[in-house]
């Protein structure tokens, strides 16, 4: 199957945050953020981005589906 973002979009809704509002903190493409929406790959350095923003750990982001 591959990656899921699910673990994200549940944090987001916890931090009262949008997509959008993430997106421009940490300053990607709305075309990454669609990436994700689709369960396709992004970079690691998106993610990293991610984490620091939302000081959060790599498991609060995504996750492995079988």
């Amino acid at each position: 199957m591959g990656f899921s973002y699910d673990p994200l979009w549940k944090l987001l809704i916890d931090k009262k945050m949008t997509k959008e509002q993430l997106r421009t903190k940490i300053g990607t493409s709305p075309a990454t953020i669609a990436k994700m929406g689709k369960g396709e790959n992004v970079s690691l350095e998106v993610l990293d981005r991610i984490c620091k923003e939302l000081d959060c750990k790599i498991e609060d982001v995504i996750k492995h589906e079988k």
